[in-house]
């Protein structure tokens, strides 16, 4: 016997029951999907994500207002005593890069901690070397100089005219570049050999640019060339976390967050492609460990 229903059509034996219960915990698993759905993306969460970015824009704003106080005062040390460091001291500059530490360390510590990791691995202050590092954010040579040694970074020519922190970077002797400009490529080079065998030690970013996503780009050879004609040791670094608190493109931001710095043991050789992979591949294991 059949029984006619406005859904369908089943007979009367028990089935209509169970028809009914299946369209039941149907309806009753389609509420609870579409409640935990509603769940996600509340406005609570948009206004914790809101007031996330709004802290991370104070922050940022807050250090540059730090760093250009410092750097005002900070400047002023390194005019005064600029003469000196030119008749006593004009390849390594440690009386600048003594401040420079101070700057940066006092820059950074209110917003991350740095801390780092194989600083026995670092050469005698008073032999040159080349140091490459990975390079993740713009807070990379805030925190690498608060290493304090007076390694010369290699700079976009642009960065040099910026009142105060370009003024002092030319004081400092950092070594200008323009990236595309072969003839200043090869002045670069020439230069940063010249000031290894006067004692000094260079700083090459071999990456070339700051990563957009966190992953180690492709390495350039000029860094590994200077290390195999001058016979001056390559010494990794990996930079972790500055890529998190402050991202490349996103200069206005400070995330909270900390920073790892790793020296790795110097590298030696007279090839610059083995060089190149070698310190590619330690900076690279580093940076994996840490995912």
């Amino acid at each position: 016997m059949l029984w006619q229903s406005s859904d369908t059509k089943v007979e009367v034996c028990g089935i209509r029951h169970d028809c009914k219960f299946h369209v039941q915990n149907k309806f009753s698993r389609d509420v609870v999907v579409r409640s935990e759905l509603a769940t996600v993306g509340s406005p609570e969460d948009d206004y914790s994500l809101s007031k996330l970015k709004v802290e991370s824009r104070i922050r940022g704003a807050c250090f540059y207002a730090v760093t250009a106080f410092t750097a005002i005062f900070l400047f002023l040390l390194m005019l005064v005593g600029h003469p000196f460091v030119i008749l006593f001291d004009r390849h390594r500059r440690n009386y600048h890069h003594f401040i420079a530490k101070i700057w940066s360390t006092l820059t950074v510590t209110p917003f991350y901690k740095v801390n780092f990791e194989g600083l026995e691995n670092m050469p005698p202050r008073d032999t040159p070397a080349v140091y490459v590092s990975n390079h993740q954010s713009f807070l990379d040579i805030y925190t690498l100089l608060t290493l304090g040694r007076s390694f010369k970074f290699i700079s976009k020519t642009s960065i040099f005219l910026y009142p105060i922190i370009g003024w002092a970077m030319f004081l400092l002797g950092m070594i200008p570049l323009k990236r595309m400009d072969s003839r200043s490529q090869l002045d670069c080079l020439k230069r940063c050999m010249d000031l290894i065998k006067k004692g000094a030690s260079v700083f090459f970013f071999p990456e070339g640019t700051r990563s957009k996503d966190g992953k180690l780009g492709s390495f350039k050879k000029g860094a590994f060339s200077v290390a195999a004609k001058t016979n001056a040791p390559v010494v990794p670094i990996t930079v972790i976390g500055t890529g998190q608190i402050m991202p490349a493109g996103r200069e206005d931001i400070v995330n909270p967050g900390s920073v790892k710095v790793v020296i790795h043991r110097p590298i030696n050789g007279s090839d610059p492609t083995i060089l190149c992979e070698e310190a590619r591949n330690t900076i690279a294991s580093a940076l994996d460990s840490q995912e």
